[in-house]
């Protein structure tokens, strides 16, 4: 492709391939010394922006001496500020500016705004951002006077990062804005998707994760477009992965980005990155002896690189991680101070959290001054921050209240960093990114329920206990009305799986597992990028008053995990009273006991071993232990932690022949009580493909509700099935259903068409006032975050479910006939659905398996 010599650096840095095709072209027409030394700068800039950094400084050094040959100082200036910046970014900073310098020298005018911005970009990477300010502020003036529109939009666009690093969100956001606004203008494809991932991180660093992801999408879109793999662009999506509580998706890209880090393909200042954002990701998922192999890798790079800011940033994340893997004592305390302090002297984000680190370490070593000094300031209070940042200082300011023996203080501190993570929470319209970032208040919620606990205060562990409780449930998820895109993925995704699951394995091709994964990505990143939209405020603290009123003669049991062992708070008769169970490993282990055993009698496979009765009663034992004794006889509404939501209760001796209703929190109870039935008494019956005992079930329940929507035999496909639950009575689904620990959004029901995943469900307007799930384990969620549930059955319960029967283990289909049918004829004489069930239980007689299949179903909800 033929292209003006003045057109090539814009195109080096707009299509980079297609500049050094051009430069190549250029060169081979033998042109003179300053069109030559044009076309072997572009080429070096295409190489640089491809991460050839190595061949790319070889290319500009032949263009600095056909500079030097041309006679041009400007020329001359030009060039030596790209070699300048390019050797910058490879890790050779102090050769870097001095060419840098020489090329201020050698510049006027337009030319030097542009050498003066490619001075402030190395002074960036060297963390001396003031002194980059102080050149960009000089550039931007002589670059607008000029009219060099594209490079008034490079100066505004570093500006903005230097700006966030400052913790000047608002105006780094101006920036890039304005800086892209130039560059689309300008046709500068690939330095619009770079402002696109900066707006990105400045909305990360507003807290504001869903514009954060969808800004930073798309960057990679540009970034695509153009051919370029950018480094920069993964270190930030595995920071904002990180907040949003997905640890695990920001350590396996920080993996792939370090496997692809080849000696020379990628510059040295960006290998330090990528080492640092993969220290700091396997941090997050709790392997410190990798974090601090890479930090410490990291670190030497930068040390190497004299890159100040980014090396103390390293050691500090190198010293949390001996932290988190055991290591104390007054060495590993000196250490953290003193980098604390110098990331204080450097102005980085991470100094607060040094400081809470310090303290934690004082204390343990009752070195109570040294702890006070260091907790208060951890908790220096900033407005220009993220509400977790912010959350984190009122975590510095209660750790120092509780080492004061400042209680009320501490409670306030505790109240005020929940507060925070409230906000933060309702920016986020998806139900996993609420679940998710409620890990960031666990201390918080843990400090003030120990407090209480130490003062035997029933009403005080209740009320904190539901403070942090499945709040990612208490409003429904936002989704854009007619989200065409959404619909039309999960449509795909129907399609795709429903002919893996008919292709036989040996014949499978290959592509259709691609194909499944890339629309699965596809659905989960566009549901994330969901904005929250507030309307639903936080409900505040449980009112205890009126939990009572609607309670009743009802008892309502809520456990509570504090340091590994298990509490019950009791609320009945007017009265909160706290028991001490026992250790929940042990009620962990039995309930998997429970669990297996159900498994192995759903099928038959075996009558020996312990019965059910006994294993009944070692559960109760663990999970409820004196609680056991004070129910009368009660119907019972249980809200176990989010760990043991598999419990099947119905095992439990002492709950066998009651009501029980299973919920995540009291507070989602009492909202569950409150809502009414719909006017429209409508019925809806599905059965999916493959289900033979299902048929039966539907045709038996068909007899009962002769006025019910049937859906079957090809006319059960997700769309129907969506339109006909949406705001019924009572639905009833007998489908083979998949829990997906790995996703648990992807957990599904199979439909005639494929899978209908909870991402589906979620687009109901009104979940089905009542349903019954009664096939395989539906009722199985994913404990996420601090203490939140992900799941089918739990994504149901803000969309307006009263009242949900799914099983906590995977059922034999046929025993489940006679079951159900009980369900719905004590449902139709006006008992409740946790009333229907306990009465159906009593049907199964002495039939081992359906006494299993009776004792794996839980009545969730109210």
């Amino acid at each position: 492709m033929t292209v003006a010599p003045e057109d090539l650096l814009p195109l080096a840095l707009s299509r980079p391939h297609d500049a050094i095709e051009a430069a190549q072209e250029l060169l081979a027409g033998q042109p003179d010394a300053e069109t030559a030394s044009i076309a072997h700068q572009a080429g070096g800039i295409g190489l640089r922006q491809l991460g050839e950094v190595d061949a790319a400084i070889r290319e500009l050094r032949k263009a600095l001496r056909l500079a030097e040959e041309s006679g041009l100082p400007e020329r001359e200036a030009d060039v030596l500020a790209t070699l300048g910046a390019t050797l910058g970014r490879a890790g050779r900073s102090r050769e870097g500016l001095a060419r840098l310098d020489r090329a201020v020298e050698l510049s006027r005018g337009a030319l030097a705004g542009r050498v003066l911005l490619r001075r402030a970009d190395v002074l960036l990477m060297l963390g001396r951002h003031r002194e980059a300010l102080d050149d960009l502020r000089l550039a931007i003036s002589r670059l607008r006077r000029s009219g060099d529109q594209v490079w008034e939009a490079r100066t505004l666009n570093y500006r903005g990062v230097i700006q966030l690093r400052l913790g000047g969100t608002r105006q780094a956001d101006a920036d890039f804005d304005r800086a892209g606004q130039l560059y689309a203008e300008a046709k500068q494809d690939f330095e619009y998707a770079e402002t696109r991932q900066n707006r990105g991180w400045a909305a990360f660093m507003r807290g504001d994760l869903p514009a954060a992801l969808q800004y930073l999408g798309e960057a990679a879109q540009g970034y695509d477009e153009v051919g370029v793999a950018w480094p920069d662009l993964t270190i930030d999506r595995c920071a904002v992965l990180m907040a949003a509580g997905l640890t695990a998706e920001a350590l396996t890209e920080a993996d792939e980005a370090i496997g692809r880090m080849e000696p020379g393909g990628v510059p040295a200042a960006k290998r330090a990155e990528v080492l640092f954002t993969a220290a700091t990701a396997a941090l997050a998922v709790g392997d410190p002896a990798t974090a601090q192999e890479r930090a410490e890798q990291a670190r030497r790079l930068f040390s190497a690189q004299r890159r100040s800011w980014w090396s103390v940033r390293a050691s500090m994340l190198r010293l949390e991680a001996q932290y988190r893997a055991g290591e104390r004592g007054p060495r590993l305390l000196r250490q953290v101070v003193r980098t604390a302090g110098r990331l204080d002297e450097l102005s980085t984000a991470e100094a607060s959290a040094a400081h809470l680190l310090a303290g934690r370490l004082a204390l343990s070593e009752g070195r109570q001054r040294t702890a006070d000094r260091q907790l208060e300031l951890a908790g220096r209070l900033s407005k220009e921050v993220p509400p977790p940042v912010r959350s984190a200082a009122w975590l510095g300011r209660a750790l120092r209240a509780e080492a004061r023996g400042e209680v009320r203080r501490m409670l306030t501190a505790c109240g005020r960093g929940l507060d925070a993570l409230d906000e933060y929470r309702l920016m986020m319209g998806a139900t996993e990114l609420r679940a998710r970032t409620t890990g960031h208040g666990a201390e918080l919620a843990e400090l003030a329920l120990r407090e209480a606990l130490g003062r035997d205060d029933a009403r005080g562990l209740l009320t904190w206990a539901e403070r942090w409780r499945a709040t990612a449930l208490t409003v429904p998820p936002v989704r854009p009305p007619g989200d065409e895109q959404l619909i039309s993925d999960l449509a795909q995704l129907r399609d795709v799986v429903q002919r893996l699951e008919s292709t036989p394995e040996p014949i499978r091709p290959p592509s259709l597992e691609r194909d499944r994964r890339r629309l699965e990505a596809a659905v989960r990143d566009r549901v994330l990028r969901a904005q929250g939209n507030n309307s639903g405020q936080s409900e505040g603290a449980l009112d205890l008053t009126e939990l009572q009123d609607e309670l009743g003669s009802t008892a309502l049991v809520e456990l509570i995990d504090i340091g590994g062992t298990l509490h019950a708070v009791v609320v009945a008769d007017g009265e909160l009273v706290r028991y001490e169970v026992g250790p929940m490993a042990t009620a962990a282990v039995e309930v998997e006991r429970s669990r297996f055993r159900l498994r192995w009698l759903a099928h038959g496979r075996s009558k020996s071993g312990p019965t059910l009765e006994v294993l009944g009663k070692r559960l109760g034992d663990a999970i409820l232990g004196p609680v056991q004794d004070v129910l009368g006889k009660r119907a019972v509404v249980m809200v176990p932690p989010a760990s043991l939501q598999a419990v099947p209760w119905a095992m439990v001796p002492a709950l066998a022949d009651r009501p029980v209703n299973v919920v995540a929190s009291a507070a989602m109870w009492l909202r569950a009580q409150r809502l009414r039935p719909p006017a429209d008494r409508r019925v809806v019956l599905v059965l999916g493909p493959g289900l033979t005992a299902g048929r039966a079930e539907i045709n038996r329940l068909t007899e009962l509700y002769p006025k019910a929507v049937v859906l079957r035999d090809g006319d059960a496909t997700a769309e129907r099935v969506l339109h006909e639950l949406d705001g019924a009575w009572i639905a009833h689904i007998a489908a083979h259903g998949t829990f997906r620990a790995d996703s648990p959004l992807f957990s599904s029901l199979r439909l005639d068409d494929g899978p209908l995943t909870v991402y589906d469900f979620e687009r109901l307007r009104r979940a089905p006032y009542r349903l019954v799930l009664s096939s395989c384990d539906s009722g199985l969620a994913k404990p996420v975050g601090a203490d939140e549930l992900l799941g089918l059955s739990s994504s149901l319960v803000p969309l307006g479910a009263a009242g949900i029967l799914a099983s906590v283990v995977p059922v034999n289909d046929p025993a489940t006939v006679p079951l159900m049918t009980a369900v719905h004829d004590h449902l139709q004489s006006g008992r409740s659905l946790a009333e229907a069930f306990a009465q159906a239980r009593s049907t199964a007689g002495a039939d081992p398996v359906a006494d299993a299949a009776g004792r794996s179903f839980v009545a969730l909800g109210a």
